[in-house]
């Protein structure tokens, strides 16, 4: 890869998204630079064919736009291993990685982040995630190169340990770009107050611009089960420590002895994948649980398993905005979620109940029983999409490239 790669994706004029009306081409008679394509590059730690909850927000909202003939986006990611391609496209979205450091590590030192934003002759570059060493580079790059930059959040839990000791640590030593950045961006609404606070920067700063979802249609599933039928427990999310499926499975025995037949899926993929299935193999349970996962593209396919489920579980001890919770409660499906964060909001909201993800196996148990037994079914409610939250990003770099 050249030192200075350039987007070469040519916007498509293509149906824009959300129903906006398609600008003219750069270049076009009688355009203006507000009107022509933005040019936008999204800088993103992890990216396809990694997959966690950051991957598929970019994915989702980096295609869309790139497809609606508004933008020309570029997605900068990183690679620890090399053995990825340094130049691809995701749908009409350009794809540039650059080697990152160290490979036993997920710090993500990326020294080839600053020549693609210095050379690029963006408009807008929107920072996802501040975790990793990726967010300092970025955005200091961007600052010294005089390009506008957005920042989402995506504040979300971590597996390990030193990453919660420091995160306060961290965000006091970002603070200086943070408060730099042209928006802040946060999916949930509890984001706003407790970032504004921790950084000293004002809530007008901010702006709420929530996670989608997009599963198509699936087949009608009944609020009960039917006679004789067994019941189907879903366990939500990349298999990582803090997501709670180790909760959930150690809470399977006491459900098991009330309903006999019960089944559990651990419905993700990830690191925590062995423990997890040590734990199964150590409680007897290998044949009352899948853990598997549904491909990110089988969209379809996620939806008719999801439509199957009588109870889903979620007992993340951090979430910002859940997207396979709002999945599941698009398909009408009882919901368990773990209190605070994004998942107690939607308890807050009447869509789901809720337990303290720290209770005894026993209790979680009963819970998971009483949803079985007697479920919350959510009321059918209007949750945005992926094509509202690739529209709202639209108009904020419209707004970011005005101001510059």
């Amino acid at each position: 890869m050249s030192s200075q790669p350039r987007p070469t994706a040519q916007p498509r004029r293509s149906a824009s998204v959300a129903g906006a009306v398609a600008p003219a081409a750069a270049g076009e008679a009688g355009s203006t630079p507000a009107q022509q394509p933005l040019r936008v590059l999204i800088v993103t730690p992890r990216y396809l064919p990694e997959i966690g909850g950051v991957e598929n927000h970019v994915h989702a909202v980096a295609t869309r736009m790139a497809a609606s003939g508004e933008a020309s986006v570029t997605v900068l990611t990183t690679d620890l291993e090399g053995g990825l391609a340094s130049r691809d496209h995701d749908g009409e979205a350009e794809v540039l990685r650059v080697r990152a450091y160290p490979r036993s590590r997920d710090w993500r030192f990326a020294p080839g982040i600053g020549p693609v934003i210095r050379g690029g002759g963006w408009d807008v570059v929107h920072l996802q995630s501040y975790h990793t060493f990726v967010a300092p580079q970025a955005m200091a790059a961007a600052a010294r190169a005089g390009v506008p930059y957005v920042v989402t959040f995506h504040g979300g839990g971590h597996s390990d340990w030193l990453r919660h000791r420091v995160r306060g640590l961290q965000r006091a030593l970002l603070r200086p770009l943070l408060a730099r950045a042209a928006a802040l961006i946060a999916t949930a609404r509890f984001e706003i107050d407790e970032y504004a606070t921790a950084l000293r920067i004002p809530t007008a700063r901010f702006v709420l611009i929530p996670n989608g979802f997009d599963l198509p249609p699936a087949p009608a599933a009944g609020t009960e089960r039917s006679p004789g039928g067994r019941p189907l427990i879903a366990s939500l999310g990349r298999l990582e420590r803090y997501k709670g499926h180790q909760r959930v499975i150690a809470a399977l025995p006491a459900v098991l002895e009330a309903e006999p037949a019960a089944r559990l899926w651990v419905a993700g993929s990830g690191p925590y994948e062995s423990a997890l299935r040590k734990q199964v193999s150590e409680l007897g349970l290998d044949d009352a649980v899948e853990i598997s996962s549904v491909p990110l593209g089988e969209r379809a396919e996620m939806a008719r398993r999801l439509s199957e489920v009588d109870v889903a579980v979620a007992l993340s001890e951090f979430e910002t905005h859940p997207m396979a919770a709002l999945e599941v409660l698009s398909l009408h499906r009882p919901l368990l979620v773990a209190t605070g964060s994004g998942l107690g909001e939607l308890a807050d909201r009447g869509y789901a109940r809720a337990i303290d993800p720290q209770a005894p196996p026993p209790a979680i148990a009963a819970a998971i029983l009483r949803e079985l037994r007697d479920p919350l079914v959510p009321a059918r409610a209007e949750f945005p999409t992926w094509d509202d939250c690739a529209a709202a990003l639209l108009a904020l770099y419209r707004r970011v490239r005005s101001a510059a």
